[in-house]
């Protein structure tokens, strides 16, 4: 077994080589991630309800279908994304050519979630590769089964020199943590992440931190209740509630509340029948310790229960649950939640619920369910959130077009797509010159003179009507 010093000592071997720069090497890596994905979808499925009992319809949308779908997209746009990026130029600059150039960092560090086991390591690994990088891989332990299931297959796969996967707990990444990287790409709590900054910030290694955060459905004005209903659910209880972009609380009207409710009902007995824990689309709790913090918030949660509220620790189950008469002082209202868990909140307008929003801290996603576009418009323009999705929750973070990451305590930097293959790129600005218009050169040097400073404030000046520019030296 090689030591951690080893294997970092190969990998930024590999990347010195120059191995990963050609472009052809990135899509044979790409390529070969597509492969890993087609050969092994049984192992991935199996791996997933070991760790979390997910059903296969929501691993396949979720860890396979959407890091999969990624890869398609990169490997179809990587030629025209490495092109050099030209710029304006000005007089003093006309014969020079001016671009910017996209490089690699380096090495890469990409320390992945539980919640999302594949996902959330595969997704910022295909920008890294994208964008020319050698990375080490860090799964979460405590999805074990896709932790042992990545350590097995990466190596299968792709470059042995280039990427490596490095196993174990919270002592094994403070170890790892006190190594210089590139950059760190963290998808996981802001407890863990502000351990994160404070080992980057030894080594002035830039981060990329995809958090969390308690995300808020404003629902207000007319709506489709039903179809509400239904989307609010799904989007609430994929996965168990262990989503860090699941709805985290409703604000709605008394009104509201009480026509949504039993739509809400309804959509649970479809999507899960009378008795959820004998479902197959119902996933667990990932630990016991996950299930103890879950099940005190609801103990010592003052809010009435009028959907669920069963447990049963032998299995890890609880059952989706909805609570109201839930005050902004309640235990469920004081961290994210991070389960099956869903608290309504009241309010009496649309600038209450926009007002509650942002005295808070900025979430990784915001909803607002709405007919009125005037509402859903309103909300958008006067919140700030990592992304926003109207009329229904999750599906946004789905496009490889979008960029996906928080803002403030929600995070910082993006990915999926192009935003992936930008994170993990240097912006290298780059000008080109040759050794002609000596004659209007020697307007810069001394002794300066007023004449010259004219000449060359002219010459170097954007051209733009009624403004006199600034000068570029």
């Amino acid at each position: 077994m090689e030591s951690q010093k080893q294997v970092l000592e190969r990998v930024r071997g590999a990347f010195r080589s120059g191995v990963t720069l050609p472009v052809k090497f990135r899509l044979t890596q790409l390529e070969a991630m597509m492969s890993l994905f087609e050969d092994n979808e049984t192992l991935i499925l199996e791996a997933m309800h070991k760790d979390l009992a997910k059903p296969k319809f929501e691993a396949v949308l979720s860890e396979i279908d959407m890091v999969v779908n990624d890869l398609c997209y990169t490997i179809s746009n990587l030629q025209s994304w490495i092109q050099p990026t030209y710029v304006g130029t000005n007089l003093a600059t006309k014969l020079d050519d001016c671009f910017v150039r996209r490089e690699p960092l380096g090495v890469v560090l990409i320390i992945g979630a539980w919640n999302y086991p594949l996902q959330l390591i595969l997704s910022p690994l295909i920008g890294a590769i994208a964008a020319g990088n050698c990375a080490i891989l860090k799964p979460s332990e405590i999805s074990r089964a896709t932790e042992k299931l990545l350590s097995e297959l990466i190596p299968k796969y792709l470059s042995q020199e280039c990427y490596a996967v490095i196993c174990g707990g919270a002592e094994e990444t403070k170890t790892l943590l006190e190594n210089r990287f590139d950059h760190i790409f963290y998808t996981g709590s802001q407890s863990v992440a502000r351990c994160i900054l404070q080992a980057a910030a030894v080594h002035l290694t830039p981060v990329t931190l995809e958090l969390g955060g308690k995300c808020p459905c404003l629902i207000y004005g007319r709506l489709d209740m039903k179809a509400a209903a239904k989307r609010l659910v799904w989007a609430k209880f994929f996965n168990a509630g262990q989503s860090c972009v699941a709805p985290d609380y409703v604000l709605c009207t008394a009104e509201t509340r009480d026509m949504l409710l039993p739509f809400v009902k309804e959509a649970l007995d479809s999507f899960y029948g009378s008795e959820p824990q004998q479902s197959p689309d119902m996933g667990r709790i990932v630990t016991d310790r996950h299930w103890d913090r879950l099940v005190e918030l609801l103990k010592k949660s003052e809010g009435k229960i009028v959907i669920g509220g069963e447990s049963d620790k032998k299995t890890r189950y609880i059952a989706p649950t909805v609570l109201v008469d839930v005050k902004e002082s309640d235990a469920l209202m004081q961290e994210e939640i991070f389960g099956p868990i869903l608290p309504i909140l009241i309010i009496k307008s649309l600038d209450e619920g926009i007002n509650f929003i942002n005295e808070r801290e900025k979430p990784l996603a915001l909803y607002a369910f709405s007919d009125e576009s005037q509402v859903v418009t309103t909300v958008l323009e006067r919140t700030s959130s990592g992304g926003f999705c109207s009329n229904d929750g999750i599906v946004h973070m789905s496009l490889s077009g979008l960029p996906f990451g928080g803002v403030g305590a929600s995070g910082m930097g993006n990915y999926h797509g192009r935003w992936g293959f930008e994170t993990f790129s240097h912006k290298r600005g780059c000008m080109l010159r040759g050794w002609g218009l000596e004659r209007v050169n020697v307007l810069r040097y001394p002794p300066y003179t007023e004449s010259n400073l004219s000449w060359l404030r002219w010459a170097t000046t954007s051209k733009k009507k009624g403004w006199a520019g600034c000068s570029v030296m």
